[in-house]
């Protein structure tokens, strides 16, 4: 991404540039254009500058100014659009590491269960299971140090094991059997964190490919997938972007490039500068061009997942199904400033293929914009695809005639109603209390050499949730405060088996098969199976 440059002018103002304040401001307006607006821009940091001296020498109580300017940066964005964002230091790095696909520590996905430290799995090929910890492993202490029982939080769990690459970390274990703590010295490398979440065959033919974002890694993933699946017979594709926020825009860009064919506009951006201006196309020969595609999409997908809708939906190559995606079609570009904060900061407005601006409306109040899918479901629109209004201006054709519409998301071709019929606040609190993920811990490890001793084909077709087992779990949850509520036990029994079985699975074999058994209530997915025929007859028209 290119770098946002200072005017000569700003340059030769080195008392303004020693601000903090002032710093962070010049890099994040872009540039002046002509000398009128330097000194508009030089005379607003003056009086900032002005207030701020004032209330360090003056104000009747000690201040924190970098409070004060972090606060006076918040403020002054939200005047602009929901997406241009300040992010403090450690905030950012956090959120950089995420899209960079990778981190450095020690390489577990853990969970706080009754105010202790589980080990949820050792990630692959990383420290952790090298030295052989394993799931279900309570952590007590971490470089001496009591974490269990402190009321620690996640970031607090962070914080002691992420660290930079060859740094060591003392850990002492609690394992079911053990008296006695096992310690573990483990020495932090670099651990990828995977945006493919998952990819298998459905059946013979259909290939089912899960990304939850844009990150630095998303597109080797999904062309490793592609690969894989095609190698495994696959002749039709499931791309499933839901609730996928979005990310790298480069990365979704090159991801629908591999599914277009032909010199097709694929995304354009429109800014006020001309850099920020551009037209992406289809340049490279993809991995699937030519068989049916479906694109699963709902309310969470957004940005990088509507370019690729988008991209598919206006070309006429893939159907897309489920509901309308969120509506976010501005592009940011990352700012770093002076003490590692970032601004992100609105630099244009993307448009799919046929002309469509898909960003939502947006104005002064930023709880209203982001309260919009509450909105969605209390109107019916979640239920109801005649419940979505579209004005005649905003109406765009695709490569073929179809009618598409802009101004607040995509719509899917295929309209899949939310099913709430097995849903109940009793099987959300046993899932967002822990009650689920201890339950399944503590079942994995008692049948461990049972559970390996299968396939996962045969413990998928074959492995059933027992009423002996539920009743463990409904114990397991009033031991955290969740009392039973028959009338949602027998609603979301269904549902409550099958995720206690998603997530044994996760416990056993990995991640990634935690989802064939998840999606079979997965309704996108299930209606979306029935709609090949056509998909096959745009890809034929394609």
């Amino acid at each position: 991404m290119s770098k946002i440059k200072n005017t000569k002018f700003q340059i030769k103002i080195p008392i303004i540039l020693a601000i903090g304040l002032a710093a962070g401001i010049l890099l994040g307006a872009g540039i002046a254009k002509n000398d009128q607006k330097d000194g508009s821009l030089l005379s607003s940091i003056m009086k900032f500058r002005e207030v701020l001296n004032a209330i360090d020498q003056a104000y009747v109580d000690e201040v924190n100014n970098e409070e004060l300017v972090e606060t006076a940066i918040v403020k002054m964005l939200e005047d602009l659009d929901p997406h241009t964002v300040y992010i403090p230091e450690e905030e950012a790095k956090l959120s950089n590491e995420e899209l960079r696909g990778e981190f450095e520590g020690i390489g577990i996905e853990f969970n706080i269960i009754k105010d202790t430290i589980y080990v949820v799995a050792p990630l692959s090929g990383g420290p952790s299971e090298s030295v052989g910890l394993q799931a279900g492993d309570k952590i007590i202490s971490v470089d001496g140090e009591n974490v269990a029982g402190i009321g620690i939080t996640n970031r607090g769990v962070i914080d002691r094991l992420r660290g930079e690459k060859g740094t060591e970390v003392e850990v002492e274990i609690k394992r079911r059997n053990s008296v006695e703590l096992i310690p573990f010295t483990i020495v932090r490398d670099k651990i990828p964190q995977f945006s493919v979440d998952t990819s298998y065959m459905i059946d013979d033919e259909i290939g089912y490919i899960k990304v939850s974002r844009f990150a630095a890694t998303t597109y080797d993933e999904f062309v490793e997938a592609l690969s894989e699946l095609k190698a495994e017979g696959m002749k039709k594709l499931v791309l499933d972007l839901q609730n996928n926020p979005g990310g790298y825009m480069d990365r979704a860009i090159n991801m629908a490039d591999e599914m277009l064919s032909g010199d097709v506009v694929i995304v354009s951006q429109d800014g006020k500068e001309k850099r920020f201006s551009a037209e992406f196309r289809a340049t490279r020969e993809g991995k699937f061009e030519d068989g049916p595609v479906i694109v699963l999409i709902d309310e969470g997908s957004a940005s990088g997942s509507e370019i690729v809708a988008g991209a598919l939906q206006d070309n006429d190559r893939a159907l897309i199904v489920g509901r309308r995606s969120f509506g976010k079609g501005l592009v940011q570009q990352p700012i770093r400033l002076s003490d590692g904060s970032e601004l992100r900061l609105t630099i244009s407005r993307y448009y799919t293929p046929s002309g469509r601006s898909i960003q939502k409306p947006f104005g002064e109040d930023l709880n209203d914009y982001y309260s919009d899918q509450r909105k969605r479901f209390t109107h019916g629109e979640y239920f109801h695809e005649d419940s979505i209004k579209f004005v005649d201006s905003l109406k765009y054709h695709t490569k073929h005639g179809r009618t598409v519409y802009g101004g607040g998301g995509i719509m899917p071709d295929v309209f899949v109603a939310l099913d709430t019929a097995e849903n109940s606040a009793y099987i959300s609190k046993l899932i967002y209390s822990n009650a689920m993920r201890e339950f399944t811990l503590k079942y994995q490890d008692k049948n461990k050499k049972k559970l390996e001793k299968m396939t996962f084909d045969e413990y998928l077709n074959n492995f059933e949730i027992t009423d002996d087992m539920l009743d463990e779990l409904v114990k397991t949850g009033e031991s955290v405060k969740v009392e039973f509520d028959e009338k949602g036990f027998e609603r979301s029994k269904d549902l409550i088996k099958l995720r206690a079985k998603a997530e044994i699975a996760k416990g056993i074999w990995g991640n990634e098969y935690f989802y064939p058994v998840i999606n079979e209530s997965n309704e996108i997915l299930q209606y979306a199976l029935g709609f090949f025929n056509e998909a096959e007859k745009l890809a034929k028209s394609y």
